[in-house]
């Protein structure tokens, strides 16, 4: 099942203390490229999301976003320091008796509460195991989101490219066909060349123009090159129909192979037939190669 390397999903979970959000967005990309952007105080999950996600999606420069809105709980707690609070207060009322201050000594709450690490915040206690699950229920659904528009833009990927398959198949049998042919018409055409450098007075024994002709066809013979596309164009089919995700990079392989036996017979052949189809070979395999970038 061929699959594309884009997509996206999004994931929801909800519940009468915090609400989160997962987002997943996927593009080309060579491996597996995996980044979690989330609030720093959750990153105790950011490892099981990227395992989740790496079970899912296999190849792809993937950005996860995680956003958790808490309702009704404070996510900062105050902490009051009494001792340092009793210290502050003895030092200052000492002050102030000892200078005759105003206010008869009394310090106010105010400037208590001001004084360094008399109230401090910290951020509030998380149940990792809880909001870890949470943050997994969320994910799972996002994944199945970009998971489904993966697979349906790789089914279209996957049409295109055996259409293009066939195109290659038929214009391979062409130059299939037209290859036994190349002796007889580089025989004739030489003898017409000689006979008219020469103007017909001097005849060119038959067997020497039948060999040049055979020296010609073996230099020129393209078969191994034919039977070998064909087989690739097989393989590619059959990649393209199995039940494995990820045959990207076999196929990248596959169509680089494509392409070398199609300017193998563009640099053999002599015969402008042959040489206007290996043209049309090379600008489908071409087109093959760049739908085949986003596949997984």
């Amino acid at each position: 099942m061929v699959k594309s390397m884009t997509g996206y999903g999004r994931g929801i979970y909800c519940d009468n203390q915090r609400s989160i959000t997962v987002e997943v967005k996927a593009v080309n990309h060579r491996y597996c490229d995996i980044t979690v952007k989330m609030p720093r105080k959750y990153s105790f999950a950011e490892e099981k999301i990227k395992a989740a996600a790496k079970e899912v999606l296999k190849r792809g420069k993937i950005e996860i976003g995680v956003s958790i809105d808490n309702f009704g709980k404070s996510e900062t707690n105050v902490n009051l320091n009494l001792e340092a609070a009793k210290l502050y207060y003895d030092a200052l009322t000492e002050l102030g008796h000892s200078f005759d201050l105003a206010g008869d000594g009394q310090v106010s709450l105010s400037l208590l509460a001001g004084m360094t690490d008399v109230l401090t915040t910290s951020p509030a206690a998380e149940d990792e195991e809880e909001i870890t699950r949470e943050l997994m229920t969320a994910l799972k659904e996002a994944l199945e989101g970009i998971s489904a528009m993966r697979t349906v833009e790789g089914e279209k990927l996957a049409l295109d490219i055996l259409n293009r398959a066939d195109i290659i198949e038929n214009t391979k049998n062409l130059i299939a066909e037209k290859t036994p042919k190349i002796e007889g018409e580089y025989k004739e055409r030489l003898q017409a060349r000689i006979t008219e450098l020469l103007d017909g007075s001097v005849e060119i024994p038959e067997e020497r123009l039948a060999i040049e002709a055979a020296i010609f066809a073996d230099k020129a013979n393209i078969t191994e090159e034919i039977v070998r596309l064909g087989s690739h164009v097989d393989q590619l089919r059959a990649f393209i129909n199995s039940d494995e995700e990820t045959v990207g990079k076999k196929i990248d392989f596959l169509v680089q192979e494509m392409n070398r036996e199609a300017n193998t017979i563009g640099s053999k052949s002599n015969d402008m037939d042959i040489t206007s189809w290996m043209l049309e070979l090379k600008a489908e395999i071409e087109k093959i190669r760049e739908q085949i970038q986003n596949i997984e």
